[in-house]
């Protein structure tokens, strides 16, 4: 006579590179009739096998694997047994069972123990693959914790972002604050990463770090990290900078002239991630195709990004690197002057706009710490074609890199004068990509003024206007191809090859639009140099 068959199904299930063991148990047969049952039902560690009578146990609930960065601890479970014919069985010493033919009850009370403890395994991995999903793997396979490094300050001292699922009810939330004693600030979705992220005041002093890892224990949260702090990467004009508008050299550098004449990023989206734009400038006006507020109060006009943006799309008396493109004006930066910063979240909030409205590319004329939830929103960007340009900083060439230039997906750009110099306040490091004129350029400035600004931060807006212009002419490239033509096409300075402080070699716009081939040919009339178009009596204010 037959006897009911228990089969033990051990799976390795590999989510997001962490190895989770999935314990599947099956009851067949289950119309059989059973003489006996025994052994000892399994831990979620433990693995069935055909044996003799014994009693049914109950489960053990743990892990049978460390899971990198959690601390959870896996505890292996007890080999179980499945009886043969004969003899009588128990379920820890409660039930027991006559031998023969077994009562349908008892076998769907076995199974559905059986299939009690699955779920709950299964629901505990799942939970685990949810925490660790969103966050940072490192080369050896750990999980990076968002608690700031040891040493690390850039960020607001009370604060922590939490990325929750878009599902999490609201009273979900409420508890999630009192058990960590925490006050909510406000709720963004980002629909650019699938989730919530939630700013949080932590009210009695504690410290942040021990806040975040308090955090990242919990089961219902993604990640959690610091709302970190930017600045924008401007630089004091030298001593002894030269003044004259005539003198400026920018556009001879890059070659526009000859560049204009194929391409001038004709209806390119690329967004300015800045402080405010000055739309209604003569050198802007007609130039900005929307505009976003990720911080409150908006407040007037900064110089900064009207600089940024003229420096890309400038038209009037001075003209950028790609007049013809659309600008998308957000502002992430408060504050006026020098005192301008930016957050995580008006960051991530800025990406996640430009995306979404269709941003090509994205200037980032700012620089910071690293940052989990920007590297996020850079990845996703990325996949979706953005181009991703970055100021690779001002802070000298003993500073460690500076993000978001230092993040695999963007292109670093450092600053480089009139003799073709490296800035000496310019960061340094592998990350860099290309450098580009940054030292006393010309901008235009809240007010229908003029300043010159010195520092990464525009050489960074020359290399995205000139990727307008590759993009005017082949709007299917992709971020990676873009990088590629970028760095064939351009002067190598310095040491040969890529080094540290120029990283390729200088950004030429001439070479990189004619690289695309025969139809990239000459039909326009080259722009006029501002210098035509400046009265020789007028002279720019230093920044």
């Amino acid at each position: 006579m037959s006897g009911g068959t228990l089969a033990g199904i051990c799976a390795f299930i590999r989510i997001g590179g962490i190895a989770l063991l999935a314990l599947h148990l099956a009851a067949t047969e289950a119309t059989a009739q059973l003489r006996g049952l025994g052994g000892a039902v399994p831990s979620n560690g433990g693995v069935p096998t055909l044996g003799g009578t014994g009693a049914i146990g109950s489960p053990t609930p743990a892990l049978p694997t460390t899971i990198p960065g959690d601390s959870v601890s896996g505890v292996s479970g007890t080999s179980g047994a499945v009886g043969g014919t004969g003899g009588t069985g128990s379920a820890g010493g409660q039930l027991s069972l006559p031998s023969g033919a077994p009562r349908r009850e008892t076998i769907d009370t076995v199974t559905n123990s059986l299939a009690g403890s699955v779920r709950n395994a299964t629901t505990r991995a799942a939970n685990t693959v949810a925490r660790t999903g969103n966050a940072l793997r490192q080369p050896n396979g750990s999980v990076r914790s968002g608690a700031p490094p040891v040493g690390e300050r850039r960020y607001i001292p009370n604060e922590v972002v939490v990325a929750l699922p878009d599902n999490r009810s609201a009273r979900a939330i409420d508890d999630l604050a009192r058990r960590h004693r925490l006050t909510l600030i406000g709720s963004y979705r980002i629909a650019l990463l699938g989730t919530t992220y939630h700013r949080w005041r932590v009210e009695d002093g504690r410290d942040i770090a021990e806040v975040i890892r308090a955090l990242e224990a919990d089961g219902a949260v993604q990640t959690a990290q610091p709302n970190y702090r930017f600045r924008l990467a401007q630089s004091p004009p030298p001593a002894g900078a030269p003044a004259a508008p005539g003198l400026q050299y920018a556009a001879d550098t890059l070659h526009l002239p000859e560049a204009h004449r194929v391409a001038t990023g004709a209806g390119v989206v690329l967004a300015v991630i800045d402080s405010g734009i000055d739309a209604s400038h003569a050198e802007i006006v007609g130039a900005i195709a929307d505009q976003y507020d990720a911080v409150a109060p908006a407040g007037p006009p900064h110089q900064h990004g009207t600089g940024m943006a003229g420096a890309i799309v400038a038209h009037s008396r001075i003209t950028g690197v790609a007049p013809g493109a659309r600008i998308l004006a957000i502002r992430a930066f408060g504050g006026v002057g020098e005192s301008a910063e930016a957050t995580t979240l008006s960051i991530v909030r800025g990406l996640d706009w430009a995306i979404a409205r269709g941003a090509r590319i994205i200037n980032m004329s700012f620089a910071g710490p690293y940052d989990p939830g920007i590297e996020r929103g850079l990845s996703a960007a990325r996949q979706r074609g953005a181009v991703l340009v970055a100021a690779g900083g001002n802070a000298g060439p003993k500073s460690p890199p500076l993000y978001p230039a230092a993040d695999k997906n963007v292109i670093a750009v450092t600053a480089t004068d009139p003799q073709n110099q490296l800035l000496p306040a310019a960061s340094r490091g592998p990350h860099i990509a290309l450098a580009a004129p940054g030292v006393d350029i010309l901008v235009p400035s809240p007010g229908q003024t003029y300043v010159l600004s010195t520092g990464t931060s525009v050489a960074a807006a020359h290399v995205s206007g000139v990727v307008a212009l590759l993009l005017e002419l082949r709007p299917e490239l992709t971020p990676d191809r873009v990088r590629q033509i970028l760095r064939s096409t351009c002067l190598d300075l310095g040491p040969k090859g890529r080094d540290k402080p120029f990283g390729h070699c200088l950004a030429d716009a001439q070479r990189a639009v004619q690289s695309l081939g025969p139809s990239a040919a000459a039909l326009r009339e080259p722009a006029a140099l501002f210098s035509e178009r400046w009265p020789a009596t007028l002279r720019p204010s230093r920044e």
